[in-house]
């Protein structure tokens, strides 16, 4: 997101070749999604603040569902966000037991698919925050999908074969995968950050591919990656470190070179962080919660604030007008 920049207009970049049309450039952007009243608005505040303060080259399009109210969308516009709104997309009807219920609401992020006037974009969840600059991921090559791999050490993978004998792909050489129970798992990605291409025809063969496949307890993440083993290519772990890695495999985990936090563990979403749950009261959860949090609170970041000009009265100027401007997306398929 270019600081200062009402209109979503890029600087021109050097590149190896030369200077790169700010055109071309305009066709790429970060991506979260957002649904209901509750305070998620929050993370993605601090997310919009925090790509704003990296220097990120390029908007923040804020996937909505109808239920996220006028007032939070007037919110995510005044800090530089573009609103999108979005039709729920729902599984299967079964009996499955998701890891968490509100999993189920979570394939409605299909439809990000569908904005097909980007040529690329980086999709980051709520909960996460970028502290330094990943416009850089844009240039990887097309036609895969990029993504961090999991950690099956949580309890909330106890279901799974590889937690009942303490497999992990972060450490696959600690505990071996046994040949009596067949192939090794293909490579499993956290789908809380990823960078993808959208296309119209993926769009369509995902809301396909769910309509047959039985929903399982992650959701759209299990559904992910089943549909893109095929293309997904594993990016280091600092680009989105989920905070269970800092206790089950701290040897993988460099903090200084970390750039974007998930903040995905229980009691860690630093809009509401008490300390008081497990692993909370930890050293480094702490800094990392105090650095999500002096990005949100830190009023030099508001979306183009000009001289004499607080963040408001910035803010007052725009509900005063009485009319918020977001982008409506086709209905369900």
């Amino acid at each position: 997101m270019a600081r200062n920049n009402r209109n979503g207009g890029l600087n021109m970049r050097a590149a190896a070749g030369g200077l790169v049309k700010a055109a071309s450039l305009s066709s790429r952007a970060y991506v979260t999604f957002l649904a209901g009243k509750g305070d998620y608005v929050k993370g993605v505040v601090g997310l919009a603040k925090g790509l704003r303060k990296v220097n990120a080259a390029y908007p923040l399009v804020v996937a909505v569902l109808p239920d996220v109210p006028e007032e939070h969308r007037r919110i995510l516009i005044n800090q530089g966000c573009i609103v999108r709104e979005i039709e729920p997309v729902y599984p299967p009807e079964n009996q499955t037991q998701f890891a968490m219920a509100y999993y189920v609401i979570n394939y409605s992020k299909l439809r990000i698919w569908e904005f097909v006037e980007y040529s690329k974009m980086i999709y980051l969840d709520g909960d996460i925050q970028v502290f330094d600059n990943i416009d850089h991921l844009f240039d990887l090559p097309n036609e895969y999908f990029y993504a961090v791999m999991d950690c099956f050490c949580e309890k909330t993978w106890s279901h799974t074969p590889q937690f009942k004998i303490g497999y992990c792909q972060q450490c696959p050489d600690k505990v071996h995968w046994p040949q009596e129970l067949g192939p090794k798992p293909p490579l499993y990605f956290n789908a809380g950050m990823f960078v993808y291409e959208p296309s119209l025809p993926t769009y369509h063969d995902l809301l396909h591919k769910l309509k047959i496949t039985t929903p399982t307890s992650f959701a759209e993440q299990d559904f992910l990656n089943m549909f893109f083993k095929d293309i997904y290519k594993p990016i280091p772990n600092n680009y989105n470190l989920v905070l269970a890695m800092l206790w089950r495999h701290p040897e993988n985990v460099k903090l200084d070179e970390v750039k974007v936090v998930h903040y995905c563990a229980a009691g860690s979403k630093p809009w509401r962080y008490t300390g008081e749950e497990e692993n909370m009261d930890r050293e480094d959860i702490k800094m990392l919660v105090n650095k999500w949090r002096d990005i949100y609170n830190d009023e030099t970041l508001n979306y183009n604030r000009g001289p004499g000009r607080s963040a408001k009265s910035t803010s007052t100027l725009l509900t005063e007008a009485g009319v918020v401007h977001y982008i409506p997306a086709p209905s369900a398929a």
